[in-house]
């Protein structure tokens, strides 16, 4: 593997016509400081992971030394926030360095978040605090782990500027990794500004970058189109599967690849309550849990008609119209997989509907459970009696489990072989908010062990890791239904 004076740049986004953002150089913390390095992220630049000990590490992507071929620039788009349309947003404290290709013939952009202020921070500092960046750098991780598409984070960079916010606090970067960081956003702000020309160009750009196979096809755009809507609601199956609150699914969040982007209030539910709100200030609950496929679609309006100089609108609403059969087909295919069902049945959806509502009236913890649903005992005198004890309904749950019971028999389920398949679906471990503070705490207090603890263990979430079976008990009393601000 090269080091990393053996990197090379390029920054093709950069050279896009005038007016798609800002060339300007970071402004880097004067003591800057590794606070943790993904292994897994380092590598997908062929770097060894002992290359972020290295000063020259910290000084590349800090941006207090550039390598060669990076030319930082900030980019700009739009948005519609909590539903009302911003004309102008952009990278107000990020700045894309550059892309890198490595030996797998894979291009990846490196942007710096927490870089200074640009012309797009509206009065802002430019900065992240660690708080966030740790957050964003350990659900990143965490999310890849869980085999969901995301954005990836190369490093957490520690600094001792003060930032304010509501508070003091510690400054701090974030270098995250990704194919591409456009977003629905950035056409909303070419169509909305009339710059219809532009809409083409990045349109083409990112067909040429990311979707090869139709560049030169017919109805291209409509085809791209109808392909985004696809993989977003492909996105949302998986995020509402595993029990996954994004917390501000703003378009300018909303990834053109269908990746996760952008992690700032999220939560992963503890107890199940289809309309958990994790974002402080979503007073309406736009953004809950159970709202995020309706929220995903709305969002995927807005680009289609950002797109509508391209295609047509029965195009669009074509594409739109696929959405929903799109994700629900997915996300029962999660559920039969959550349950350890091999088959495809009409009854599925009761038994899915029934185990929910129960679910909801306990409340009962998402992640155990289905992680010991594994454990079910389908022979008919089995009591189950440790995963009654989820229940404050018992008699409830026994019904449920009297069909979950036919059913397995139906398909002639074994169930040595069903735990192992529902184990590898069905994680021990997630980012639970709870110890993301913990790990935020010390980490402000110096110590950086538990951030990379917990890194290392949610990359592997759905193995046993008996001497980390403390951070899959459900949070303490202070820890419970913790929600996060849309603050960095």
């Amino acid at each position: 593997m090269p080091m990393l004076e053996q990197l090379r740049f390029d920054n093709t986004y950069a050279r896009l016509p005038a007016g798609f953002g800002v060339a300007l150089r970071p402004t880097p913390f004067p003591d800057a400081h590794l606070v943790s390095a993904s292994p897994s992220a380092l590598r997908l630049l062929d770097l060894e992971p002992s290359e972020a000990a290295r000063p020259e590490f910290v000084q590349a992507f800090g941006g207090a030394r550039p390598l060669p071929g990076m030319e930082p620039f900030a980019m700009v788009y739009a948005g519609h926030q909590f539903g009302v349309y911003v004309p102008r947003l952009g990278d107000g404290r990020a700045l894309l360095l550059g892309e890198v290709l490595n030996s797998a013939g894979e291009r990846w952009d490196v942007q710096l978040k927490g870089s200074g202020p640009t012309p797009y921070s509206r009065m802002g500092d430019g900065r992240a605090v660690l708080r966030s960046a740790i957050r964003e750098y350990l659900c990143s991780e965490a999310m890849h782990g869980l085999g969901i598409p995301t954005t990836r984070a190369l490093c957490v960079l520690g600094g001792g500027e003060p930032v304010y916010r509501e508070e003091v606090e510690t400054g701090a970067m974030l270098v995250r990794l990704s194919p591409s960081h456009v977003r629905f956003g950035t056409f909303e702000y070419f169509h909305y500004s009339e710059q219809h020309a532009h809409v083409k160009a990045l349109a083409d750009y990112v067909l040429g970058r990311h979707f090869p196979h139709l560049v030169d096809a017919p109805e291209k755009y409509a085809r791209f189109y109808a392909e985004v809507v696809e993989r977003t609601a492909r996105l949302i199956a998986q995020w509402q599967a595993v029990g996954f609150a994004h917390g501000v699914m703003n378009t300018d969040n909303m990834s053109i690849l269908g990746l996760t982007l952008d992690y700032g209030p999220f939560g992963f539910l503890d107890d199940f309550d289809p309309g958990f709100v994790c974002n402080h200030s979503d007073e309406r609950g736009r953004y809950a849990f159970d709202q995020q496929p309706r929220i995903a679609m709305w969002n995927l309006a807005c680009l289609g008609e950002a797109l509508l100089t391209l295609l047509s609108e029965d195009e669009a609403r074509a594409a739109l119209g696929t959405f929903q059969p799109t994700f629900a087909t997915h996300f029962l295919a999660r559920l039969r997989e959550k349950l350890g069902l091999r088959e495809t049945r009409e009854e599925d959806r009761n038994l899915i509907e029934s185990l929910f509502a129960r679910m909801a009236q306990a409340p009962v913890d998402y992640t155990r459970f289905f992680r010991a649903l594994g454990r079910f005992d389908s022979s008919p005198e089995a009591r189950n009696e440790a995963l009654r004890d989820h229940f404050v309904d018992r008699e409830g749950f026994d019904t449920w489990a009297a069909d979950y019971r036919r059913r397995l028999a139906a398909e002639g389920s074994q169930d040595a072989e069903r735990r192992a398949r529902m184990d590898r679906v069905n994680p021990k471990y997630v980012l639970r908010n709870y110890l993301a503070q913990t790990a935020i705490e010390r980490a402000q207090a110096g110590d950086f062990r538990e951030v990379n603890r917990l890194r290392a263990l949610l990359e592997d979430p759905f193995s046993e890791h008996p001497e980390h079976n403390a951070s899959a008990e459900p949070p303490p009393t202070w820890g419970r239904h913790l929600v996060v601000s849309c603050s960095s």
